[in-house]
C-alpha cells in the first residue's frame, strides 16, 4: 500500500549541509526517526485494518451496513486503546531499565 506519508523525506537524506558538504549527524538522525515513526504508523494502520476487517466484514459488498460500521468503529477504538496501553507500559519499562543501568 503506497501512500503519501514520507514521500519526500528521502530526497534530503544524506545530503551535505554545512561547510565542505559534511553530513550533519543530528539531521540524519532526525530524518531516520521521522521515517521510523511513519513506518510504524503505517504498520499500525495496516494491522488494525486487517484485524478489524476479518472480525467485522463477513461478506464484502459494495457498502458497509450499519452493524459493520459499528463493529469497525468499536474494533478500531479497542485496538488503539490496547496499542496505547502496551506502548505506555513498554516505554515505562524502558525508562526503568535505563535508570537502573
Amino acid at each position: 500500500m503506497e501512500s503519501g506519508f514520507g514521500s519526500d523525506f528521502g530526497s534530503d537524506f544524506g545530503s551535505g549541509s554545512g561547510a565542505g558538504g559534511k553530513l550533519d549527524p543530528g539531521l540524519i538522525m532526525e530524518q531516520v526517526k521521522v521515517q521510523i515513526a511513519v513506518a510504524n504508523a503505517q504498520e499500525l494502520l495496516q494491522r488494525m485494518t486487517d484485524k478489524c476487517f476479518r472480525k467485522c466484514i463477513g461478506k464484502p459488498g459494495g457498502a458497509l451496513d450499519n452493524s459493520e460500521q459499528k463493529c469497525i468503529a468499536m474494533c478500531m477504538d479497542r485496538y488503539m486503546d490496547s496499542w496505547n496501553t502496551v506502548s505506555r507500559a513498554y516505554n515505562s519499562r524502558l525508562q526503568r531499565e535505563r535508570a537502573n543501568m
